[in-house]
């Protein structure tokens, strides 16, 4: 049985994809190492499923941000595999040897120069844009972090402000400038981000694709929902509102009971994740 949980809850991740070595070289602590803030809030996935779904919902509030994925890949086709994809990177970066992180890195920012257009409003985007970069960065490590406070632990701000700083460092070595690092900071930038963002029909079609659940793996489909709502409920009260996903708080209440009681299952399955992957280079477990 635990066998068969962690292999359908994989099959969600960048593992699934494979490319990346997390095993060697050994003794390598990557970008960030086993001390980091980041190896503490990005090795449970339960916090970064919920979080990764606000993230993405966040994300594609902004329309230069959503039509470059739009205009530039085939998510509308394959959610699932976006994801990976999107996960994978995050894992590596986080987890794997710095060579390979750094390598990773590099590739997306080739990738990245290809993708550029023109907005429905008119405006021209590129993926490489350090203000993209920095939009994108800040929604995903907010939205892990406000995950990882809600369903792993308490973190004091010294430690969410040091979690900040740290993962600026892949933001910065993908093209991201004047990225917050601090819980105030990241707050102050959404605030400001705020008069920039729109939801139209577009934004809409994303919301709807990710509560259909996903094409590849429709046995994971009730699990799927429950998260798709957590992560809905960790969005600021005026994006839930804007992008009608607000909830009652009798739902909100059993959401939560619900992915509480899911993330002790699923940390007693997986003993195979990136995380562990990478103590194991370590020496660590």
């Amino acid at each position: 049985m635990r066998q068969l949980i962690e292999k359908q809850v994989l099959s969600l991740t960048g593992l699934a994809i494979g490319g990346v070595d997390y095993h060697h070289p050994k003794h390598d602590p990557g970008l960030y190492g086993p001390e980091s803030m980041v190896w503490q809030v990005h090795g449970d996935f339960t916090s970064m499923l919920c979080g990764g779904i606000a993230a993405l919902l966040l994300q594609m509030m902004e329309p230069r941000t959503l039509a470059g994925v739009w205009d530039h890949s085939n998510f509308r086709q394959d959610m699932l595999g976006r994801l990976r994809r999107t996960a994978r990177f995050i894992a590596a970066t986080s987890f794997a040897s710095e060579d390979q992180a750094l390598a990773l890195i590099e590739q997306v920012k080739r990738i990245h120069g290809k993708v550029s257009g023109t907005c429905p409003y008119g405006q021209h985007y590129s993926a490489n844009d350090p203000q993209l970069l920095t939009w994108v960065h800040v929604t995903e490590v907010s939205s892990f972090l406000a995950a990882y406070l809600r369903y792993k632990g308490p973190l004091n701000l010294d430690q969410q402000d040091r979690y900040y700083q740290e993962a600026a460092r892949t933001a910065e070595l993908l093209g991201a400038r004047s990225v917050p690092k601090s819980s105030r900071q990241v707050a102050e930038y959404l605030e400001a981000m705020r008069p920039l963002l729109k939801v139209d029909e577009r934004t809409r079609t994303v919301r709807d694709l990710l509560r259909g659940g996903l094409d590849g793996a429709p046995h994971l489909s009730p699990v799927l929902a429950l998260f798709m709502a957590g992560g809905c409920d960790l969005l600021p009260g005026w994006a839930a509102e804007a992008l009608a996903v607000d909830m009652s708080e009798s739902k909100r209440r059993w959401v939560r009971r619900g992915i509480h009681g899911s993330a002790k299952v699923l940390r007693w399955a997986v003993r195979d994740s990136a995380r562990l992957r990478a103590l194991a280079r370590m020496a660590l477990n």
